[in-house]
Order: C-alpha cells, then sequence, then structure tokens
C-alpha cells in the first residue's frame, strides 16, 4: 500500500481565513435556532454578514451561550411556578374553611326561620283560644 504524504496546515485558527460552506451551513442552523428564542436573547449579529472563520465564531458562541441562558431562565420560572403552588393549596383551604363559615350560616338562618315560624304558630294559637 502506498503512504500518503499531506502537508500540515500552517495554522489550524485563522479568524481571517474565508468560512466554507459547512461553517455557513452550521451560521444557518444557529440562525433559525435564534428566531425560536425569546427577542431578549438575540446575538445582534446579522448573520448573512459572516464572511469569516472568526465571525462564524463569534456567532457561534454568541448564539450558543444565548440558548444556555434561555434554558437557565426557564429553569428558573418552573421553580418559582411549583413554589407557588403550595401557596394556592393553601388558599385552597382558606376557601374550603370560607364555604365551611357560608354553610354554618345558613343553617343557622334555617333554624331561626324555622323558630319564628313556631313563634309565629303559636301566636295564631293563643289569638284563637
Amino acid at each position: 500500500m502506498a503512504i500518503v504524504y499531506f502537508d500540515e496546515p500552517k495554522s489550524k485558527v485563522d479568524p481571517n481565513r474565508p468560512a466554507n460552506a459547512l461553517l455557513l451551513a452550521q451560521v444557518q442552523h444557529l440562525r433559525e435556532a435564534e428566531k425560536g428564542l425569546p427577542p431578549g436573547y438575540h446575538s445582534g449579529i446579522f448573520s448573512h454578514a459572516i464572511r469569516t472563520e472568526g465571525e462564524v465564531a463569534e456567532y457561534v458562541k454568541s448564539v450558543t451561550e444565548a440558548i444556555r441562558r434561555a434554558h437557565i431562565d426557564a429553569a428558573a420560572q418552573r421553580v418559582r411556578r411549583a413554589k407557588k403552588r403550595k401557596d394556592v393549596i393553601e388558599i385552597a383551604a382558606v376557601a374550603d374553611e370560607a364555604a365551611e363559615r357560608k354553610l354554618r350560616v345558613r343553617q343557622k338562618k334555617r333554624g331561626l326561620k324555622k323558630a319564628a315560624v313556631k313563634k309565629a304558630a303559636m301566636k295564631k294559637r293563643a289569638r284563637k283560644e
């Protein structure tokens, strides 16, 4: 088998080198991902103007950090919502107590009405006699 020799690249990283098709495709995918984020997380970099590897690296870094921040903030909001649910349960218990109080008041009113009806009937009997 023949051995093929390649020259080593002069530099692996060259921010001024024109971006290849693979990097530009990655920029397009990240642009689509960035569109799905809330406006506060957008990078503010115009992706169609990206031409060099350095610009690609900057854009990839900013969008990746924005996606991470968005996920962290969403997780923090879920934790806050979970804490509020406990408050809702306590409020529901208070609402049950209020319903019980209303029921007791209704029963008292009914009892008073029955007593008033009995009293009125007794007065009618007394007048007849």
